[in-house]
């Protein structure tokens, strides 16, 4: 809960007043300094462990020359390449200081009091944070297998619903949704309610009946799909992401977005990883891999875990996840409790590099004793 000893609290907007912010995964640094060691391995944030491909490490470093310009405003080229790579038209893409301010700028443009969205129960922290930060209401449909019921959320929708968010795959449980499933929700939807496609791990996914929603753009005006480069392009550091919609949706996101959203070094590593599809790959291939290493481990350790398809794990101790935590922290592994999602006994993994991996399993073997 916030702080209630705030004494600006009684001139905040109540909607504000109520609100925790997010936390996101203990950095490196901060837990090496409170601990007195070196060589902590941080798998909490969902990155990438390969970082940026050599692409955009070129084009950072050609970009650092101009640092003293303010970026391009409305992003032309970074625009026009994500355009390129979607078939889409330049006007359907809106540029966010990573995905989740496009999130943001969909609840400010098109949420407000007496209004309401529509989220699942251990869906992204995000979608509540921002809904109740404009002054929206929440509704939240109960989950199935840790993941989205459509037919439960569509029960939520009514004349007041704005917006419905759907990540696919989901986080923190790493659950997705088949084609023919979203699509038939998305149809029976009104057009006066958006639906949000938030597909920031989608290129980690091999299942063939994952759906591409960027392609059902034209069919669907209510329709908004964001995506990141924070994932598997590695530029987590450098905030970038994007939505693509109706250009007339578009056009209100953009009234609201902030000018120079998108540093000049985010835009220019951007464009290279659009073009870097061998970085893509290898970072896929190190996440697959990864993945087979802590599913066999908790196999042997005889741990239930949620099935993924992003670069992530959820898996559950069996106990509060809490102390389980704190005793990695204790040991230099940085891992990721999601109690504030409904999973008080779970812990969320990255997918890190081989060696790192390893580190996390013998850590966790260690603390539960098996």
């Amino acid at each position: 809960m916030p702080n209630q000893d705030n004494p600006f609290l009684e001139i905040a907007a109540p909607w504000v007043a109520g609100l925790s912010p997010y936390v996101p995964g203990k950095p490196m640094a901060e837990l090496e300094r409170e601990l007195g060691i070196t060589d902590a391995v941080k798998l909490a944030s969902n990155e990438n462990p390969l970082g940026p491909g050599p692409k955009a490490r070129a084009a950072i470093a050609e970009a650092c020359g101009d640092l003293g310009r303010y970026p391009d405003g409305g992003g032309f080229e970074l625009r026009m390449a994500i355009a390129a790579h979607h078939d889409v038209s330049p006007s359907a893409v809106t540029l966010g200081n990573g995905s989740n301010d496009v999130l943001d700028l969909i609840a400010r443009a098109f949420l407000q009091p007496g209004t309401e969205s529509v989220f699942s129960e251990h869906a992204f922290a995000v979608y509540a944070i921002s809904t109740q930060a404009v002054g929206a209401s929440a509704r939240i449909a109960p989950a199935r297998d840790y993941g989205h019921d459509l037919e439960a959320m569509a029960a939520l929708v009514n004349e007041r619903t704005r917006v419905v968010w759907i990540a696919n795959p989901n986080n923190p449980s790493g659950t997705w949704l088949d084609a023919a499933v979203l699509k038939s929700f998305i149809e029976a939807l009104p057009r006066t309610c958006l639906v949000v496609i938030d597909e920031a791990y989608t290129d980690y996914v091999s299942e063939p009946d994952f759906p591409d929603a960027t392609l059902w753009l034209e069919k669907h005006p209510n329709l908004i799909v964001t995506r990141t480069f924070a994932k598997v392009h590695g530029l987590a550091a450098l905030r970038v992401g994007y939505g693509l919609s109706h250009p007339k949706v578009a056009d209100l996101l953009n009234r609201v977005r902030q000018p120079f959203n998108v540093n000049a070094l985010a835009q220019a590593a951007a464009v290279a990883a659009l073009d870097d599809r061998e970085h893509v790959r290898a970072s896929v291939e190190l996440n697959r891999a990864g993945m087979r290493q802590y599913t066999e481990a908790f196999a042997r350790l005889g741990l239930d875990f949620i099935p993924s398809v992003g670069n992530f794990i959820t898996v559950d101790v069996g106990r509060p996840a809490g102390p389980v935590n704190d005793a990695l922290l204790r040991l230099g592994v940085i891992v990721r409790p999601v109690a504030n999602y409904g999973l008080p006994n779970h812990l969320r993994i990255s997918i890190g590099l081989e060696a790192e991996n390893a580190r996390c399993i013998a850590a966790l073997e260690q603390v539960l004793g098996r």
